[in-house]
């Protein structure tokens, strides 16, 4: 077993965390209560981990996390993810999970198609709830049938899950957004009571 890694960064959601080794990515963590909680959690769930400052998989996937949190449209496709130990179903799964573009979602049933296992939609959400890679494999873009908000198993439940879906600017129904009507102007352009631009 490749020696593992972890460390606590800033983001714009509050402290992640990321373990890794020489491999890649073995886990990634949204915040918890604080930062000791975090790192009593990450030490808990990855006990051979030793804090340490970011190298390899462990820098890259710091770097392409907060830019993510920042601009919302960081691809994290290619960082690298030690999937040691995964069966096949979950690395198909969580393969179709990454595949879901920032700002766009998937219900469980299309996940599980994706996976060449339609009709698992079930097990699709347990392999969700089970992600050791959140944010890098996006369990946060896949919801319930018809778009619906399901459990999400991370820290701050369905409120952590609507926060990553906002920064990404994720629409999550057909409905017309608040701001459509706009002309697709920045809101710092408009002022209160003017008219869109013809």
């Amino acid at each position: 077993m490749a020696p593992q890694a972890f460390a606590l960064f800033d983001t714009a959601i509050g402290v992640c965390g990321v373990v890794w080794n020489e491999i890649g990515l073995t886990g990634t963590a949204l915040p918890d209560r604080g930062a000791e909680a975090l790192r009593d959690r990450l030490s808990r769930r990855w006990p051979q981990a030793v804090e340490s400052q970011p190298w390899g998989a462990g820098a890259e996937a710091v770097t392409a996390i907060q830019a993510l949190m920042a601009d919302g449209r960081t691809d994290l496709t290619g960082l690298a993810l030690d999937e040691t130990g995964l069966t096949d179903f979950l690395k198909r799964v969580y393969a179709a999970a990454r595949a879901v573009p920032p700002g766009q979602t998937r219900t469980y049933g299309q996940i599980a198609a994706a996976a060449g296992a339609p009709g698992e939609a079930r097990a699709v959400g347990q392999a969700m709830g089970k992600n050791p890679w959140p944010i890098v494999v996006p369990c946060h873009r896949v919801m319930g049938a018809d778009g619906k908000l399901t459990g999400f198993s991370a820290p701050g439940g369905v409120d952590t899950k609507l926060r990553l879906l906002s920064i990404e600017q994720a629409r999550l129904s057909d409905a017309p957004g608040l701001f459509d009507d706009l002309g697709g102007l920045p809101l710092s352009v408009r002022r209160p009571g003017s008219s869109p631009p013809r």
